[in-house]
């Protein structure tokens, strides 16, 4: 069963109902019988698994693509050794 939580617009109270789904909603403060209205409460969410978005921080697969950080030092080995053969040739 859903736990309901009302405030009173009169005195202000708040309060909690046990109720269920197709109750009639409560109308009536218990504390000074004004005009109650229902207050509507944030859901928790808890999303599990690898990832849902493509900007999750996930665990790294062997089939994903290397990011430009990991490439830079491949290329910058290279133009080292492409560096000391033209140096060689002089």
């Amino acid at each position: 069963m859903p736990l309901y939580e009302y405030k009173c617009q009169v005195c202000g109270v708040r309060f909690e109902r046990r109720q269920h789904m197709n109750d009639d909603p409560v109308k009536v403060c218990p504390e000074c019988n004004g005009n109650v209205q229902r207050l509507i409460q944030p859901v928790g969410v808890i999303f599990k698994g690898s990832g849902f978005y493509v900007t999750d921080n996930r665990a790294k697969s062997s089939t994903s693509k290397p990011t430009n950080a990991e490439k830079q030092p491949e290329t910058s080995e290279k133009s080292k050794s492409t560096d000391k053969s033209d140096s060689d040739d002089e």
